[in-house]
């Protein structure tokens, strides 16, 4: 009981530091936009902690973790809530309650649609997002989580000793949130004035970068918890070596971002800097628990140079990402993935070809779910706010006020 009652807090206090990660995503998202959608990225991101939490609650959790499954390790079935499972049981699981996995899964869940926020930022209808979110959370990512976490076919992809591996989910979170947020702007379109005549892309500074630079601090510590939790325990060997590498990858991810984009750029950028920490700490997340500290300078390294590499990709396509969630989610995590069979414990080619695989089956399955749902939602209430209302800003045009006082003297 005394071991159960350690790792169970342990597992309580990771889950309020991944709960802090959503004021870390709601810094930087405002940061690295325009003042005048401050409200609206406030509200999205509120909006998807408080109903990311109740839809986990009624359907998600449900069937990312199913007693039977409705197509054997691909479909589980559809249980509505909670209430029916002997959850106080503590037999449940020698490492932690029913009540303290639910709440550590259902944060999570939640950050798969703040990955979409950040994306889509000051040009979606707000009841458009709402949608998208909704649908994303109840159906897409608990599916794609049941793969894996819920002991569906990624787990035993050829055998039991043999299956995909992705340890706190570079690919079952953050490439999740990352291929519905490509689906979206893709459909949705860049910014005014993101592109000019020709299609080269123009910079739209954000409105405060010291804000999205304790953004990215304040996720990096939310990090201890995403990639800790996931030891899913207080083992103290397993624990301190996932926050090492998860520090170490974090750390030269900034320092391969900021050089590279010097090389490349000829300026020290800070955006790049802090999406290049960002790009470390979700490349290590599928591997965090088995690196060596050297492994995970080098898997930081690539993918920071991956973040201002994959910018300048989504420029050249014409699609606009303001805060960069798709370079450090989706490409990052694609890295970080492929990385398990590269420099992890089962490093072989058969386990980097499984982990290709899987990455391929997850993104096919995102982008037709996600087109399903954006044309879907683009049919019945429209995705795009009119050209007067993003000009004026989504503050006032979609919730009727602005977030800062005017303190001028008339």
């Amino acid at each position: 009981m005394e071991l159960l009652t350690i790792n169970n807090v342990w597992m309580m206090i990771c889950t309020a530091l991944v709960f802090v990660m959503h004021l870390g995503f709601s810094f930087l998202e405002i940061g690295l936009t325009r003042q005048k959608n401050t409200i609206n990225i406030l509200f999205k991101n509120f909006f998807v902690i408080t109903s990311g939490l109740i839809i986990y609650c009624l359907v998600g959790f449900n069937l990312m973790y199913p007693s039977e499954w409705i197509i054997d390790g691909v479909l589980g079935n559809i249980v509505t809530g909670l209430d029916s499972i002997a959850a106080t049981d503590l037999s449940y699981n020698e490492g932690y309650t029913y009540w303290t996995d639910f709440l550590f899964q259902g944060m999570f869940a939640a950050t798969a649609a703040t990955i979409i926020s950040g994306a889509v930022a000051e040009r979606i209808k707000i009841n458009s997002f709402i949608l998208i979110a909704i649908l994303y959370v109840a159906i897409v990512y608990p599916i794609v989580g049941s793969w894996q976490w819920g002991g569906g076919f990624f787990s035993t992809f050829i055998s039991e000793e043999l299956g995909f591996y992705d340890f706190a989910g570079s690919t079952l979170v953050h490439s999740v949130g990352g291929w519905g947020a490509l689906v979206v702007i893709y459909f949705l379109g860049a910014r005014k004035g993101k592109f000019d005549t020709n299609g080269n892309p123009l910079a739209i500074p954000g409105s405060n970068l010291p804000l999205s630079a304790a953004g990215v601090l304040i996720l990096w510590l939310g990090w201890f918890g995403f990639n800790g939790g996931s030891v899913l325990s207080a083992d103290p060997s397993l624990t301190s070596l996932a926050l090492v590498t998860t520090c170490l990858s974090a750390a030269s991810g900034g320092i391969g971002a900021a050089v590279f984009s010097r090389i490349l750029y000829k300026n020290l950028d800070l955006t790049m800097f802090m999406n290049g920490v960002l790009g470390g700490l979700v490349g290590i997340t599928a591997g965090a628990d088995q690196m060596l500290p050297t492994s995970a300078i080098l898997i930081g390294l690539i993918a920071g140079i991956i973040v201002v590499l994959s910018v300048a990709l989504l420029d050249k396509c014409k699609l606009d990402d303001p805060v960069g969630a798709i370079p450090v989610h989706l490409f990052c995590g694609m890295w970080g993935t492929l990385a398990v069979g590269i420099f992890g414990n089962m490093a072989s080619f058969d386990q980097f070809m499984i982990q290709l695989a899987c990455i391929g089956i997850t993104g096919l399955f995102c982008i037709i779910s996600s087109t399903i749902i954006t044309l879907f939602v683009r049919a019945t209430i429209g995705l795009r706010v009119d050209k007067k209302e993003e000009e004026k800003g989504l503050d006032l045009a979609e919730h009727g006020t602005r977030a800062y006082g005017d303190f001028s003297i008339n």
